[in-house]
C-alpha cells in the first residue's frame, strides 16, 4: 500500500481535470489485481476476472488501450456533446440527443438500478478512468472523467439508435430561429423527403446479415450461426470476456460498451440485424395559444405543453459558447418538427435501464429458453436476431419492441395526435411478432429485409400480423440469402462461410439482359454501337458473379451508376423500363469513358478499382491512391452481394475505397461438448498507425479468409503475445 500511496501524487500531477482521488485510485488498483488480459497473436484481448464486474473493468481498459478515441466518441455522441469538440455545426445533432438524454434523469435511473447492474456500471467507468490515469499523455476531447450513469446513455449497441428517427434539418427548421411563435411557421418547413435526402445523402445500406442452420442441415449434426454485421469499419472491438460468475462471451463489442453485442458463449450465439420493425411514431398536433402558453388538442381537451430549457455548449475559435432552446414536450414525446400548420411530436422507446439489462443478460444465456427470458424486457427495438445454441435450436426473432396500435391508422405516416385512439396500447408480446423458431426448413436468415421469407416455406405469414408490425420489403440480398440456404443439407463451417461470401449479384438479373437486348435491337450501325460492342459481349457472357479479376463486374456497376445519375431506373440493378435503348447504350458508353479516364482503360478488372485501405486512425478516414491498398472482390450490398463492401471514389482518388459493410464476420458451430468458431475483423484491432495489429487482418478481410478463434484457454497456448494486468501494460 505504501508504494501505491507514493505513486498517486505523480499520477495526479499528469492527469486531466477530473482525475482520481487517492481512494478511487486505490480501488482501481485493487480491482486490476483481479483481472488478467491475454492478447493473442492477432492482438485480440481475452479478459478474465474473478467477477463479472472485474471482467467489465478489464474489458473497458483493453478497449481504451486499443482505441480510446472511439470509446470516448461514442459517449460524447450519446450525451449530445459533439459540438463541444466539433463546434457549432454539430449543434442540432446535440440538441436531438438532449431531447431524450438528460443527465439528471440518467443519474436518477442509475440510483434505482439493481445492485448487480450498478456494480457493472461502476466497473465500466472505473476501467476507463484507470486507463486514463495510467496514460496521462492521452487527452480526452470532452469527457475527462467517466461516471457510472453514463453507461445508460448508450445501452443498446446498434449503429443506428431510435433517436436517429428524428430528422436533424427538420429539427433545426423548427427550433433554429428563436422562440417558437403561433401565426408564423417556426423556420422554413422542410418536406420530410428533402430533409432525409440532405441528412442521408449516402445511400449505402447499413445493416447486417445473419444466418442460422439447424443440425439436420449440417454435416456434423451441429447448429451453425453466421455473424456478419454491416457497419462502418472499426465500429466494434473483437474481444472475449470471462469470469468465475458464469460469464464467457466472445465477439464484437461496440466501442465503450461492456457487453458483447454480436457474438456467442460456450453454448449459444446471437446475431442482430437492423430490422424494419415499426418502433416509433410521429403525431400531428393541433396547437393553440392562450396567454402566451401553448396547448395541444387531445380528445375534447387542450393539454398544456411541458416546456424545458436546454442549453447546448459548442466550441468556437475563441473558446466555449452555448445556445439555449425552449423545447416542447407532449405525453407522446418531444416536438421535433412542423408539418403545415401542425406541430409533430415523436414517440420512441425510452427504457435505458431495461435495454442495458437485456444487452448484458443475453450474453450469459446458456440456451434458447434463457435467451427468450431476456426478450421479455422488450428493449431490442431496432434489431431482429438470429440465434443458435448447442441444444440444436435456431431462430429468427423479430424486434421485440413493437407497440400495440389501432389498425385504423396508417402508421407509416404521422397520425392524428388529437385522436385518443392513436395512443399506444402497450407492446406486442414476444409471441405476437413474426418470429420463426426451429423452422421445418432447417434454416433462418435476415438481411435487413422483411420477415416473410426468414425461413423459406416455414416463414411467418404476413396476413397473420398487423400491417404496422414491419415496414420492410424484399431485397436483392434477401433473395440471395434464400438461394444459398435452401435445398442444402450438408453445411459445414466452411460451407456457411462460402454461402456468406457467395459471389452472385442478383441485382443485375434484369438490368444487364435488358441492356444486351437494347444493344441487339439497334439495327442501324453507328459509331456508338461499335464502341460498346466489346463491352456488350463481355456482359452477354457474364455469369453475374463478382471477382477481383472480373471486368464485367466493373462494367455493370459503372453502367448502373451512370444510368442512375442520368435519371434512369438502372441504378441499383433495377430493370431500366423507363429509358430508351439508345439511353441505355449511351449510359454504357459513359461508363466505359469513365473507366478509361480514371483507370487508363475501359476493361479494368474490378479488383483494381475496389480497394481496402487503412492508413489513418481517424474516424472519418482519408485515402490515397499512391499508398498501399488491397483488392476486394465483393461490392456494395446494393447489388445483392451478401458480403458487403460500401466503397466509392473520393475527391482526391480514382480508386474506390470501402468504409462500411462487412466489419466483423464469424462462423460458429455449437456442439454439446464444445464450441468452434472462425472470424475476421476489418483491418486490425489496434488503432495506432504502424502498430503490428493496425492492419494485420487487412488481406484476410479482403479475401474473406477467416482465422481460427481461440475461445478456450488451451487454444491460446502457442498463440499468446502477452499476458498482463490492467495498469501493468
Amino acid at each position: 500500500m505504501r508504494r501505491i500511496a507514493l505513486a498517486i501524487p505523480l499520477l495526479l500531477a499528469g492527469a486531466p481535470s477530473g482525475g482520481p482521488t487517492p481512494t478511487e485510485f486505490a480501488r482501481w488498483e485493487q480491482q486490476a489485481a483481479n483481472v488478467t488480459i491475454t492478447r493473442d497473436d492477432w492482438g485480440i484481448p481475452h479478459v478474465r476476472g474473478r467477477t463479472d464486474a472485474d471482467a467489465v473493468f478489464g474489458a473497458l481498459y483493453a478497449q481504451a488501450e486499443d482505441d480510446f478515441n472511439r470509446v470516448e466518441t461514442n459517449f460524447i455522441t450519446s450525451q449530445g456533446r459533439t459540438a463541444e469538440f466539433e463546434g457549432e455545426a454539430a449543434l442540432y445533432r446535440d440538441l436531438r440527443m438532449k431531447l431524450f438524454i438528460d443527465p439528471d434523469s440518467m443519474k436518477a435511473i442509475y440510483a434505482k438500478s439493481p445492485a448487480w447492474l450498478q456494480k457493472l456500471m461502476v466497473a465500466w467507468a472505473d476501467g476507463i478512468n484507470f486507463y486514463l490515469s495510467k496514460h496521462p499523455g492521452v487527452r480526452p476531447k470532452v469527457i475527462t472523467k467517466f461516471e457510472p450513469w453514463m453507461a445508460l446513455t448508450f445501452s443498446e449497441g446498434s449503429i443506428g439508435n431510435d433517436i436517429d428517427a428524428v430528422n436533424v434539418p427538420a429539427l433545426q427548421a423548427f427550433y433554429g430561429n428563436g422562440p417558437v411563435r403561433m401565426g408564423a411557421r417556426p423556420g422554413p418547413e422542410m418536406p420530410a423527403e428533402t430533409a432525409s435526402a440532405l441528412e442521408h445523402s449516402d445511400d449505402e445500406p447499413r445493416g447486417s446479415n445473419g444466418m442460422a442452420v439447424a443440425p439436420r442441415n449440417t454435416r456434423n449434426g451441429r447448429a451453425l450461426l453466421l455473424i456478419n454485421p454491416h457497419t462502418s469499419f472499426f465500429f466494434r472491438e473483437e474481444l472475449q470476456m470471462t469470469s468465475d460468475e458464469g460469464l464467457n462471451a466472445y465477439g464484437a463489442a461496440t466501442w465503450g460498451q461492456f457487453f458483447i453485442y454480436q457474438g456467442f458463449n460456450a453454448t449459444a450465439g446471437w446475431m442482430h440485424t437492423t430490422s424494419a420493425a415499426d418502433r416509433s411514431d410521429e403525431f400531428l398536433l393541433t396547437v393553440s395559444e392562450r396567454d402566451g402558453k401553448f396547448f395541444y388538442r387531445f380528445g375534447n381537451t387542450d393539454r398544456p405543453f411541458v416546456t424545458k430549457r436546454i442549453r447546448v455548449p459548442y466550441k468556437t475559435a475563441n473558446g466555449m459558447s452555448s445556445k439555449a432552446f425552449t423545447v416542447y414536450y407532449t405525453h407522446y414525446g418531444p416536438v421535433v418538427r412542423a408539418q403545415g400548420d401542425k406541430w409533430v411530436a415523436i414517440r420512441i422507446m425510452q427504457e435505458p435501464l431495461k435495454a442495458l439489462q437485456q444487452s448484458y443478460l443475453r450474453t450469459k444465456a446458456k440456451n434458447f429458453t434463457e435467451f427468450m427470458k431476456t426478450m421479455d424486457l422488450h428493449t431490442n427495438s431496432s434489431n431482429a436476431t438470429l440465434f443458435a445454441d448447442a441444444e440444436g435450436n435456431i431462430a429468427f426473432l423479430h424486434a421485440n419492441f413493437v407497440p400495440r396500435r389501432d389498425p385504423k391508422f396508417n402508421w407509416r405516416q404521422p397520425v392524428d395526435g388529437s385522436d385518443p385512439a392513436s395512443e399506444w396500447q402497450g407492446l406486442l408480446g414476444v409471441n405476437e411478432v413474426p418470429n420463426s423458431i426451429n423452422p421445418s426448413s432447417g434454416w433462418a436468415y435476415n438481411a435487413n429485409d422483411w420477415p416473410w421469407a426468414a425461413s423459406g416455406p416455414s416463414s411467418p405469414k404476413q396476413s397473420d400480423f398487423p400491417a404496422y408490425v414491419d415496414n420492410g420489403s424484399e431485397s436483392h440480398r434477401g433473395r440471395h440469402a434464400v438461394m444459398v440456404l435452401q435445398n442444402k443439407t450438408d453445411f459445414t463451417m466452411q460451407g456457411l462461410r462460402d454461402a456468406a461470401y457467395d459471389s452472385y449479384l442478383p441485382a443485375f438479373e434484369r438490368s444487364i439482359p435488358a441492356l444486351v437486348r437494347a444493344f441487339d435491337a439497334l439495327d442501324a450501325p453507328s459509331g456508338l454501337k461499335a464502341k460498346v460492342a466489346p463491352a456488350i459481349e463481355l456482359l452477354r457472357k457474364w455469369d453475374l458473379r463478382f471477382s477481383t479479376t472480373s471486368v464485367a463486374t466493373s462494367l455493370a456497376i459503372f453502367y448502373s451508376t451512370e444510368l442512375q445519375r442520368s435519371g434512369g431506373r438502372g441504378g441499383r440493378g433495377a430493370a431500366p423500363v423507363e429509358v430508351t435503348a439508345p439511353q441505355q447504350i449511351e449510359a454504357l458508353a459513359s461508363a466505359m469513358d469513365k473507366l478509361a479516364a480514371d483507370f487508363g482503360k475501359w476493361d479494368t478488372p474490378w479488383g483494381e478499382i475496389n480497394r481496402f485501405q487503412r492508413i489513418t486512425n481517424e474516424i472519418e478516414p482519408r485515402f490515397d491512391d499512391a499508398s498501399p491498398s488491397t483488392p476486394v472482390g465483393f461490392p456494395s450490398a446494393n447489388w445483392g452481394s451478401l458480403a458487403s463492401f460500401g466503397a466509392r471514389a473520393y475527391p482526391n482518388t480514382k480508386k474506390w475505397y470501402g468504409t462500411s459493410g462487412n466489419s466483423f464476420v464469424a462462423v460458429v458451430e455449437f456442439g454439446k461438448d464444445s464450441v468452434r468458431a472462425m472470424a475476421v475483423t476489418a483491418g486490425g484491432l489496434n488503432s495506432v498507425v504502424g502498430s503490428k495489429h493496425f492492419n494485420d487482418q487487412g488481406v484476410r478481410y479482403a479475401a474473406g479468409d477467416l482465422r481460427p478463434v481461440y475461445f478456450y484457454a488451451g487454444q491460446l497456448v502457442g498463440h499468446t503475445e502477452r499476458t498482463y494486468r490492467p495498469g501493468n501494460d
